[in-house]
Parts: structure tokens; C-alpha cells; sequence
């Protein structure tokens, strides 16, 4: 059920005591309409209003979270179907797996692979999220030695797959997991009972699977009935395409309102191909998976994956920025040159790259742009003259060099006279147009 702001305006106390963060209930109320706030924020909402907006409230997806308070992972929560509706909220976890017929020796290996690996890109620092360990030996002693193997080196997402329930219930009443929540995966509509008694005596998320919708739906409203609610599917198909399809199918029932839908899925790749795995990895995280599980850890994988989640999850109406602020790039002294762009992190981290690779010690003034692109920036009166000139008072330019010539980018060559007016007895050169004509640039002008 959605209700409108002025639905909810009606269910909210109505005191205007601007606790919330608001100014008024109505202003609260069409806040949580759009779900840009939570009703937890309203201190005075009366029970039976709480029944009623907290579950018009609750996104089409649930949010579910895996591991522990100091490395959580959540997914779902999503609203739309497109990102430019609105926004993704929680990018599609990658994790990798193991099990317990590995080398104890193959094990630490690749979990301290997965534990190590970090992608720094545009400021962020990338990662991966889970690692599942699967029963594959027979021996239960050996998957619980195996979990807690795995548990001790790894702080993460903890995901125990096994079809097998005493498997399971003894994996998951290891100390070691206690305040962990590993997700359960998966059980069937054979093992769905016995499953649902782990999960519910251990607090911790379960993971349904099933070959049809109509199997997978009849699964999802058993458990639902016995108040079990963090869930994830794991729906099989027969090819890449029909994978593409379920996916969809899912999300778009979630958004319709079909409750047994309204869940992040869980998707375990083993192609047999590195390519064909990373392929399908792609198709995961561009359209709506929620844990993606690879066979093995390769960096030649794992990093175009976390790259292309980087950018389908940035939320396109915030822009990843970089403090505005004076840069050094290299050991600049007071006479080293000094170049100005704009704070979208893109921009700043490719044009700080090139001058770096040039060989050049350099100063690096960034204004607020509000996360814009150059060019975007420019056009929208975020990087005139006028503003670099302040900005560059603001911050103090002049005590940090002696140098009072300013490079600025070419695109915007026509800012250059507006430039020296703001900035008096200062000279302004008009740089290159790409970045990746800064070397040559710095080697031919500046010499």
C-alpha cells in the first residue's frame, strides 16, 4: 500500500515540533512519501499510526543484512527499476568460494587473497564482500573445522551453503559466528523446514532455492507465515538469457507490490570459463543482483567487476567529489606550476594521474564545483573566473608559491581575462583541452 504525503500527514501527530528534522509534520510526511526519511525520526507517533505508515513505508525490496557491526553487508532496499528514476541503494555484494575439500593450505590462501584485495579508484576504496564455504566432503566435522577456518581470517559476509541440515545447524552454532549473521543457503522445499528451524534459532538470513516462480513463491509464503523475513532467492534457470529474464521478472513483481518477490537474490557462477563467469558476474550486478558468488579469486576478474559496480552504484544526482582544497602532486616547491580543475573525483584523480606521469611536481587548485565535470561545471556558472579567483583567495594560494601563473583547462580558455581580473598581477595560461596532453603540454610550454 503507498500512500501519498497528505495520507500520511493525516496518521502523524501533527505538533510541528521539528524534531524530525522538518519543519512541519506535512514536510515530514511528504518526506517519508518519497522514503527520504524514516518514521523512527517522528519521537511522537502513536502505535497504531506506526502499524500502518511502517509498512507503507518498508521498501517493495527488503533490506537484508549479512556479517558483523564492524563489516556489515546489506543488500536490497531498492525502489526502482531504472537507476535514473531515483537511485540504486545497495550495490550487489561479490564474494568468493570456497569449500571443504580444499587444501586447509588452498583455503587460507585464497581467503587471505579476497581479505587482502583492495581496488582504490576515484577516491573510494573497493572490496569485496563475502565468502561462502560449501559442503562438499561428506564429513560434518570437516565443514565446521572449515567454517571456522575460514571465520577466523575473515571479518565479512559469511555465506554456509549445504543442503545438508545437520551441516548446517552445526556450522551455524559455531562461537565463531556468533553476532556474524552468515546467510543459510539454500534450502529446498525437502530441507525448507528443517532450514527454517536453523535460521530461526540462530537469528540469522535463509536462502531459498528453486527450479520455477510458482515453487520459489509457495517456499517464500511458508516461511513468511512463520515470521521469518530476511531472505534471499536463488531461482534456477537454464541459460544467461533466461537468468536476465528471472532477474527481471523479480524486480518488477517486488515494485508491483507481489510480497513473496520483495527480496535480493543470491546467484552462485561456476561456468567452468573465467570469461563466461565474469560475463555473467556483469549481468548480476547491471541488473538487480543481490549476492553475486564467483568459483575463485582473480584479480584480472575482480577488478573490472568492482569498477563496473562502482559505476552503476554511484548515485548519479551525487557526484563522488574530492575535498575542495590545494593539492601537491609530486613534491611541488614554491616556484612549481600551478593547474586548476574542478572537484569531480573523475576529473581530479585523471588530471592529477597526468601530471604525475609527466614528470612534474605540481600544485593542484580545486574549487567547489559541486562535483561537476569541467565543462558541465563551467556551464553551469559553478567554474568561472570569478569563483577560482576567490577560491584560490580563500585558501591562500599565494602562501604556498611564488609562482603567479595559473594553468587552466583549454575548454574553458574564454574564462582566462575574467580570471586576471579576480586575481591581480597574476598571469592565467591556457592549458590543453584533454588530460592526456598534459605531458607533452608540460614539456613543451613549461619546459
Amino acid at each position: 500500500m503507498k500512500l501519498t504525503g497528505l495520507q500520511i500527514q493525516k496518521l502523524l501527530p501533527k505538533t510541528n515540533c521539528k524534531e524530525c528534522g522538518s519543519n512541519t509534520c506535512l514536510a515530514f510526511a511528504m518526506k517519508l512519501a518519497a522514503k527520504k526519511a524514516e518514521l523512527s525520526q517522528c519521537p511522537y507517533v502513536s502505535d497504531s499510526a506506526k502499524a500502518v505508515l511502517g509498512a507503507a513505508a518498508e521498501p517493495p525490496i527488503r533490506t537484508v543484512e549479512l556479517g558483523s557491526p564492524d563489516r556489515p553487508f546489506r543488500a536490497g532496499g531498492e525502489t526502482v527499476i531504472f537507476r535514473h528514476e531515483k537511485t540504486f541503494v545497495n550495490q550487489t555484494g561479490l564474494g568468493v568460494a570456497v569449500d571443504d575439500t580444499m587444501h586447509p593450505a588452498a583455503i587460507d590462501a585464497r581467503v587471505r587473497s579476497v581479505a587482502d584485495y583492495v581496488l582504490e579508484r576515484v577516491g573510494e576504496q573497493l572490496t569485496l564482500d563475502a565468502i561462502s564455504v560449501a559442503f562438499e566432503s561428506g564429513a560434518v566435522e570437516t565443514y565446521v573445522a572449515t567454517v571456522a577456518r575460514v571465520a577466523a581470517a575473515w571479518s565479512g559476509a559469511l555465506v554456509l551453503r549445504t543442503r545438508d541440515p545437520a551441516a548446517l545447524r552445526a556450522a551455524a552454532e559455531l562461537p565463531a559466528l556468533e553476532g556474524r549473521r552468515p546467510l543459510l543457503a539454500s534450502a529446498t522445499a525437502e530441507t525448507l523446514e528443517d532450514f527454517a528451524e536453523v535460521a530461526d534459532a540462530c537469528g540469522a538470513p535463509l536462502a531459498v532455492t528453486a527450479g520455477t516462480f510458482d515453487e520459489l513463491v509457495a517456499m517464500v509464503e511458508t516461511l513468511r507465515e512463520r515470521e521469518l523475513k530476511d531472505l534471499f532467492l536463488e531461482l534456477a534457470a537454464d541459460s544467461l538469457a533466461e537468468h536476465y529474464q528471472n532477474n527481471t521478472i523479480l524486480r518488477r513483481g517486488a515494485l508491483r507490490g507481489e510480497k513473496t518477490l520483495g527480496y535480493p537474490t543470491l546467484r552462485y557462477i561456476d561456468s567452468g570459463d573465467p570469461v563466461d563467469d565474469s560475463v555473467e558476474a556483469c549481468l548480476e550486478i547491471s541488473k538487480y543482483g543481490g549476492l553475486t558468488i564467483l568459483p575463485e579469486f582473480s584479480t584480472a576478474s575482480v577488478a573490472p567487476l568492482l569498477t563496473l559496480r562502482q559505476n552503476i552504484f554511484t548515485d548519479p544526482q551525487k557526484p563522488i567529489q574530492v575535498e575542495p582544497r590545494i593539492y601537491p602532486v609530486g613534491e611541488p616547491d614554491r616556484g612549481s606550476p600551478i593547474f586548476v580543475t574542478t572537484n569531480f573525483s573523475l576529473t581530479y584523480f585523471i588530471v592529477s594521474g597526468e601530471i604525475e606521469n609527466s614528470g612534474a611536481s605540481a600544485w593542484l587548485l580545486v574549487p567547489e564545483c559541486e562535483g561537476m565535470s569541467v565543462l558541465t561545471a563551467w556551464a553551469a556558472g559553478k567554474f568561472g573566473g570569478d569563483r577560482i579567483g576567490a577560491f584560490a583567495k580563500e585558501v591562500d594560494l599565494q602562501a604556498v608559491t611564488d609562482n603567479r601563473t595559473i594553468i587552466i583547462p583549454g575548454y574553458v580558455a574564454q574564462i582566462s581575462g575574467e580570471l586576471e581580473e579576480a586575481l591581480p598581477g597574476w598571469k592565467v595560461l591556457v592549458g590543453p583541452q584533454e588530460a592526456s596532453d598534459i605531458e607533452s603540454f608540460v614539456k613543451k610550454v613549461l619546459g
